[in-house]
């Protein structure tokens, strides 16, 4: 046999293989959903039935769950466990059966992609699950996802210490000035001195993800007890007619990319 066509023989094997594989992991993923599903409605709750039930949370305990889950499962998932752990014990379903650790893919910015922090991401989807998407008719957790981002940008992070921190040294705070997780890690590693894979560049993310169930937790408490009012007043879509984020120089320097302008 030709070496092309041993190589075109192997080539289909493998595509085959992964077919197959990918197959299988569709079939388990949808199993698991399914679960998920017929769990819910065997309790009588329809989960896109909005809001979820809720109980105030103390920020403080739910930013110390937040702090320890995120050496298990990172950022993102850590924040949504904050809440929803606790939530399972209190109220049971939908939180009992739903999969926060799924979530772990929302490290390091999605993967490692270093794009929106993966403690933001998780806060905005425990906020559109509790209250629901906007398209459900209320406003109030997309509004809560904006405040998140908006507070994630400006906010000298971390601002919570746990109470058994696994690292005793001072840890510097520093301001984002944007949401994406390579900007804040990025900002952070140069103040500290740093490099990625450091203790303290870890505890430090593990200190953000606390932090941000924390803020999450308040605003969910105001919203529970009908005093809450969005605050954010990002808007780079209707002002530069392009979505955004708040440093655009930081990643484009001077290619910052020009949108077409409207037709007068």
């Amino acid at each position: 046999m030709l070496n092309n066509d041993r190589n075109n023989v192997e080539s289909v094997a493998r595509r085959q293989v992964l077919a197959g594989t990918g197959a299988l992991a569709a079939g388990v993923a949808l199993a698991g959903l399914g679960g998920l599903v017929s769990t819910a409605h065997a309790t009588g709750r329809d989960m896109t039935a909005w809001p979820w039930p809720y109980r105030k949370l103390d920020p403080a305990a739910t930013a110390e769950i937040a702090y320890n889950e995120w050496y298990r499962v990172f950022c993102g998932a850590a924040v949504i466990n904050s809440v929803f752990s606790q939530l399972k014990e209190k109220v049971g379903e939908p939180y009992a059966s739903f999969p926060s650790d799924a979530f772990v893919f929302l490290e390091g910015g999605q993967l490692g992609w270093g794009t929106i922090c993966g403690s933001a991401a998780g806060a905005n989807i425990v906020a559109n699950l509790i209250i629901g998407p906007r398209i459900s008719g209320t406003s109030e957790g997309h509004e809560i996802s904006a405040d998140i981002m908006q507070w994630y940008s400006e906010t000298e992070l971390p601002t919570y210490t746990p109470k058994k921190p696994k690292i005793t040294a001072r840890l510097p705070t520093t301001t984002s000035d944007s949401p994406l997780c390579h900007i804040s890690v990025g900002r952070w590693m140069k103040a500290a001195n740093k490099p990625l894979k450091s203790k303290e560049r870890k505890d430090r993310c593990a200190r953000v993800a606390a932090s941000t169930a924390f803020r999450l937790v308040e605003l969910l408490n105001q919203w529970k007890d009908g005093d809450y009012e969005a605050t954010s007043d990002f808007s780079c879509a209707k002002e530069n007619g392009i979505t955004g984020q708040y440093n655009c120089m930081d990643c484009h320097g001077e290619n910052v990319p020009q949108p077409p302008m409207p037709k007068t």
